[in-house]
């Protein structure tokens, strides 16, 4: 089964907890008989700062969320931390389980505005909580140690502006000039999708333009206006390519898919396409209506629907 976006989080969360909570213990162990003292426990901060993996600034709190000494980063000791009420942080309102270690959620750092995180580790004497140690990790000096994920197979339905689900029955789809043209504006797209090395489009079937991305310049997108669309000499400037072997459409798929298209766009007055997209490598097709929700899924499940499935 492929991982989703949550698995991914959580297996990438597991690493680096299993990386990070030996070392942040022992150097937990060694602040217990410096806490009290500031600048003791400032001194070793700093001498093993380096144990530490990723890290970005280590300091100490108590149980209040109050700091008892100044951040150490790693240049060194940085002043004006100490007596800095962390207590209303993320970090700071999640319950530290039994064994003393905590990987906190991602939040948004207050000082640079950035993804970050913070491990807490208890800090104990003789069997007495003292408070923590805790150690700031900016997400970009994170590595990622889990696959990225891929996006999921299955239909998925997200729900648009309430304002605009609300005014439906109130509008009426206006002729766009795509629309008089639109059966030589999609047999151009089909061309270029089947023949030319354009592995994704969407279709803005109301402003009368589409983005399109090529196999041969896959970073940038282009836009093809309704002039464009118009004019069947806009294949000569994209190279003819071989259908990919790895596109999960079938090359056969592509006039069917942006047939079905074209009669949900044209089918009702009321309820009608405004947009839609094709990737042959995702397999996936979107497509909006005039309600604002729109709708992912996989091509075959796309063609299997009829106008009556969705009016």
């Amino acid at each position: 089964m492929k991982n989703s976006w949550k698995d991914s989080i959580y297996l990438q969360r597991e690493e680096l907890a299993r990386i990070l909570r030996e070392p942040l213990a022992q150097l937990a162990e060694r602040c217990a008989p410096a806490w009290g003292d500031c600048e003791v426990l400032e001194t070793v901060l700093a001498e093993h700062f380096a144990s530490i993996p990723h890290c970005s600034f280590l300091y100490c709190v108590g149980t209040d969320g109050i700091q008892v000494c100044n951040n150490i980063g790693q240049m060194g000791i940085m002043p004006g931390y100490l007596g800095r009420d962390r207590s209303q942080r993320p970090y700071m309102k999640e319950p530290v389980p039994a064994w003393g270690f905590l990987l906190s959620d991602a939040y948004i750092g207050l000082n640079r505005h950035r993804p970050s995180l913070t491990a807490l580790q208890a800090v104990n004497r003789d069997s007495n909580a003292l408070g923590y140690l805790g150690a700031d990790f900016d997400l970009r000096n994170l590595p990622v140690m889990s696959e990225l994920y891929e996006e999921p197979g299955y239909w998925r339905q997200v729900k648009g502006d309430p304002a605009i689900r609300s005014g439906v029955f109130q509008q009426c789809r206006v002729e766009s000039p795509m629309d008089g043209n639109l059966e030589q504006a999609l047999s151009i797209l089909e061309e270029l999708l089947t023949q030319r090395g354009v592995f994704q489009c969407q279709i803005h079937f109301s402003s009368s333009q589409a983005t399109i991305w090529t196999l041969d310049d896959p970073l940038r997108y282009r836009i093809l206006d309704h002039e464009a669309l118009s004019d069947p000499d806009i294949c000569l400037v994209y190279p003819p390519r071989d259908y990919p072997a790895d596109a999960a459409i079938p090359q056969g798929h592509i006039d069917r898919i942006l047939d079905t298209m074209q009669a949900l766009r044209l089918s009702d007055p009321t309820f009608y396409l405004r947009m839609a997209s094709i990737n042959i490598f995702n397999d996936m097709v979107s497509v909006t209506f005039s309600c604002d929700g729109s709708h992912y899924m996989p091509h075959v499940e796309f063609l299997m629907k009829g106008t009556s499935f969705w009016f």
